[in-house]
């Protein structure tokens, strides 16, 4: 890529496949949309960097989601806090047409799962986030881990299974 448009197209499809789905599995982790959005805007904006350098980015999903898994160890090394999502937050995510009563329930169902899924380890929480929630597939799963692909599999069966006696249990 060595002219400026075609650098600018590429980031412009990029940041528009990936922007949500970057910035949910950033606020999943931090908990705070205002710190959300600085580490989201952070990550693309060291992706950008990497293009204007003329990097070759062969996965680029593989290379934002580890930027902004970086990102987020970073953050809590600096603030040495580990905080849970309010619930409150997680309303954006029921369905707004559901009636009270229907919403309540999706809440109550979030707040198990999410209470359940904070205190797995983080590769656990990782590999769920990205396979459930961003519909990754194992191969890139794979390469933001660093991981093979076995691995991976491995990790998300165990975590599956860690999951489920959690919410069993709560």
């Amino acid at each position: 890529m060595s002219n400026n448009s075609q650098k600018n197209q590429f980031f412009s499809e990029i940041y528009n496949k990936y922007i949500d789905k970057i910035y949910r599995f950033v606020y999943l982790k931090v908990s705070s949309e205002t710190i959300a959005q600085d580490l989201t805007s952070e990550t693309f904006t060291r992706f950008w960097y990497q293009i204007y350098l003329d990097k070759k980015i062969k996965n680029p999903s593989a290379f934002l989601y580890q930027i902004a898994r970086n990102l987020v160890i970073d953050f809590y090394r600096k603030e040495e806090a580990v905080n849970l999502v309010p619930i409150e937050n997680c309303k954006e995510m029921s369905d707004p047409h559901a009636n009270l009563e229907e919403k309540a329930s999706v809440l109550s169902d979030m707040e198990v799962v999410r209470t359940a899924l904070v205190n797995l380890k983080e590769d656990y929480q990782n590999v769920i986030i990205w396979r459930y929630l961003d519909d990754l597939s194992i191969p890139e799963i794979a390469k933001v881990m660093e991981k093979s692909e076995g691995t991976v599999r491995v990790t998300l069966h165990r975590a599956l299974k860690t999951l489920r006696i959690a919410m069993n249990q709560g």
